[in-house]
């Protein structure tokens, strides 16, 4: 059997959260061996469902970090390891004796990666590392539109998901990195950069904007979700109106009575006929409907029950979910890798019993605690050095090479004359696509054929989000790409997954969190479905695919040869529904479930209304919910009423009691604060059109390593010319193409 690609990686996890733990998960199924340490009495045990996904395949070692003694043998265990990942807080590491610096001097090939509530290098680096708390504090709850006017709870924990990427991404840059310079460093990252992930396409600014990207995308906009005959609702992305079914029906009302329909609705930028598709959804059921659409090439999912795509066909074909015999639940579905390298994904055994590695594995570490020479070398961006070929569109490919371009990687953007699909959405486009030469040049056709190859045979990576047989038409496709250059890593991002009846559809982030069970958590207990407007499934399948290019990256540096690898938005998003697994009965276990008013999941995490502005609460912990509720007495709705928020936060801290004020309105204050400017979370340069600019900056802190964030996204055709003549191709040949509209100079 092939070695797995991380095999012989030790990674040693002191994370109790989804983030770090999920993070292991990623790295554990690429082979490394992942020795989870946990303390005698480990509260995530109790989410059974959650804990069996996130801890699959995972060595236990019982320490108890607060006593001296474990502490040694912790520090015996980093001697054998390669990378350590923990969610402490600086205060709580540095209690514990897990400083940076010490950590670096005493073993100067570890990659240490934190995840943190906040980066290191902010003033709230120590806050206590809550999502919902996190996403108030940061002004995200009210990004998310509602049922009711005011902030709303968010549902799914997308910032701890997102971060997990992050964190294991920045632990593939760190190794890539140490294969390079011989030593290895910090790889940080946080819930609040996570958080931003989305934020990329809303939260941005210019000093010359132009009015569409001065507009962005208004949170009011409506979402095509149509409730159907028979009560179920369907979510279809883009216009449907050339489906028969949908045609023949706007013919049958007429132009009057569906441009009355449409008078109902604020105006949608994907369908130009909303209220009259919801009027004519209404006549038939929602099976009928998609199977309708599906075969019209109309991309629609139902918005299904949470954990209904477990026994979905598309996501069994392509490993997005797998059968694991756990010791607690017994034969189970779980979500699988979301990714395909090769070799391929592990999917490790169940998760182990507590402290089962105790003896071999303590035993072992004490043998020694190797010491190992660090290096002198001057240090450069993690990627620097690697050369993209960015092919996508949308979000998902772009995001992911924005990324790399990011971690220092050369990342050349290739679109039409005309323009990527998304320049229309100025403010959103310009958040994917920092960091990149742009070239506009016209694919599949023979007069472009050398500027190309050329751009092929520069590559180490093409990456790209087009549907397969598009890219087979253009002649960008695998198979055409690596008869140019053998050696290319060549990383695909589709909708459905590789595999399947599904493999070559359309698909959207809407229609994954439809089918994933998402867009029914947020609208709340009987109300309406809602879609989580952050995009979560384009940003997750971006970096599920851009860890799937570094772990290819990484293979090649060792066999020399090059591979395709792939991920999804279906394989993306349905491991975000972690917290619940199918049983052998057919049964899905139990979650929490957002209430009628979309304020949170109990009364120990929930959104309050003062009597002047909201508060969050997350008391997660035993003694923290009793401590609230000692406060507050039996009517907190009530209590809270009664006060000022300011005087509301000041009596729960004094308890001891976590909690945040829900902040509204921020993006101005986010851009102008200078604490986030402190802690990198600005990037600050010049744009060709827009004058200076301002967006989001740095998702991960290397420490010694610099992050590339000084260029502007590109113009269209911007370096069209300056990079086509770096390879090769003669300036009177591009003055002939542009004459004939192949290029955009």
């Amino acid at each position: 059997m092939s070695r797995s690609i991380l095999e012989g990686i030790r990674v040693i996890s002191l994370c109790s959260g989804i983030a770090g733990s999920a993070a292991g998960l990623h790295l554990g199924q690429a082979g490394a061996e992942v020795i989870m340490i946990e303390p005698p009495r480990n509260p995530g045990r109790d989410q059974q469902a959650l804990f069996a996904v996130l801890n699959r395949g995972k060595r236990s070692v019982i320490l108890d970090l607060e006593t001296p003694t474990a502490r040694v043998q912790l520090q015996h265990l980093l001697a054998s390891a390669d990378v350590l990942l923990h969610d402490f807080t600086p205060a709580v590491a540095a209690r514990l004796g897990l400083v940076d610096a010490v950590l670096l001097a005493t073993f100067p090939k570890l990659v240490v990666s934190a995840i943190g509530g906040w980066p290191q290098g902010h003033a709230l680096a120590d806050a206590m590392p809550r999502e919902t708390l996190i996403l108030a504090r940061l002004g995200l709850l009210d990004e998310q539109p509602g049922h009711r006017p005011g902030p709303v709870f968010v549902r799914m924990p997308y910032a701890n998901w997102l971060a997990s990427w992050l964190c294991a991404i920045g632990v593939m840059a760190r190794l890539l990195a140490r294969n390079r310079d011989g030593c290895g460093g910090i790889a940080h990252t946080s819930l609040a950069q996570a958080a931003l992930v989305p934020m990329t396409m809303h939260w941005s600014r210019a000093k010359a904007p132009t009015p569409e990207f001065a507009k962005g995308l208004d949170k009011h906009i409506p979402i095509p979700l149509h409730q159907c005959a028979d009560g179920r609702w369907v979510h279809v992305h883009y216009s449907p109106d050339k489906a028969p079914w949908m045609a023949a029906g706007l013919a049958e009302l007429g132009d009057a009575e569906v441009a009355r329909l449409n008078a109902l609705w604020p105006p949608s930028h994907v369908a130009p006929n909303f209220g009259a598709n919801k009027a004519i959804m209404a006549t038939r059921p929602a099976q009928a409907w998609i199977e309708h659409f599906w075969l019209h090439d109309v991309a629609a999912q139902i918005a299904a029950p949470f954990g209904e795509v477990y026994f979905d066909e598309q996501a069994r074909l392509n490993g997005y979910v797998v059968e694991v015999e756990d010791a607690q639940l017994g034969k189970i579905l779980q979500p699988g890798p979301a990714w395909q390298v090769q070799p391929p994904a592990k999917i490790g055994a169940a998760a182990p019993h507590a402290g089962e590695g105790n003896a071999q594995l303590l035993r072992a570490a004490c043998a020694g605690m190797a010491q190992q020479p660090a290096s002198n070398l001057a240090p450069v961006a993690p990627l620097q050095g690697v050369k993209v070929l960015d092919l996508g569109a949308y979000l998902a490919g772009p995001f992911a090479c924005m990324l790399l371009a990011d971690l220092g990687a050369e990342v050349i953007k290739v679109e039409a004359p005309k323009g990527d699909a998304m320049r229309r959405l100025e403010r959103t486009f310009s958040g994917t696509q920092r960091g990149k030469l742009g070239v506009a040049l016209q694919l599949g056709v023979e007069q472009t054929q050398p500027a190309v190859e050329a751009l092929v045979r520069w590559a180490d990576v093409v990456h790209h989000n087009m549907r397969l047989p598009a890219a087979r038409k253009l002649k960008v496709d695998y198979e055409h790409l690596k008869a140019l250059n053998p050696r290319l890593v060549y990383c695909h991002v589709s909708a459905y997954g590789p595999a399947g009846p599904r493999a070559d559809w359309p698909g959207f982030d809407q229609l994954m969190q439809a089918s994933c069970g998402w867009e029914m958590e947020q609208g709340g207990e009987d109300q309406a479905p809602m879609w989580l407007r952050f995009g979560v499934g384009d940003f997750f399948a971006g970096m599920s695919s851009l860890y799937a290019l570094l772990l290819g990256l990484y293979q090649r540096n060792r066999s020399g040869e090059g591979q395709a690898v792939n991920a999804s938005l279906l394989g993306a998003t349905l491991l975000t529904i972690s917290e619940a697994v199918a049983k052998q009965d057919g049964s899905i276990t139990p979650i929490e479930h957002l209430d009628a008013q979309q304020t949170g999941l109990g009364d120990t995490h929930r959104l309050y209304r003062c009597n002047d502005a909201w508060v969050a609460v997350a008391a997660l912990q035993a003694d923290e919910a009793d401590r609230f509720r000692q406060l507050v007495g039996p009517q907190p709705h009530a209590w809270f009423a009664d006060l000022a928020r300011q005087v509301a936060l000041e009596r729960l801290r004094a308890a001891q009691v976590p909690a945040e004020a829900v902040m509204q309105a921020q993006m101005e204050p986010f851009l102008d604060s200078p604490e986030h400017s402190a802690a990198g979370l600005h990037a600050h340069y010049s744009h060709a059109v827009y004058g200076d600019m301002q967006q989001i900056g740095a998702f991960w802190d290397f420490g010694n390593l610099p992050l590339s964030l000084q260029r502007p996204p590109p113009a269209l055709g911007q370096h069209t010319r300056q990079v086509l003549e770096a390879l090769g191709i003669a300036s009177h040949d591009l003055e002939r193409l542009a004459a004939v509209g192949l290029v955009a100079l």
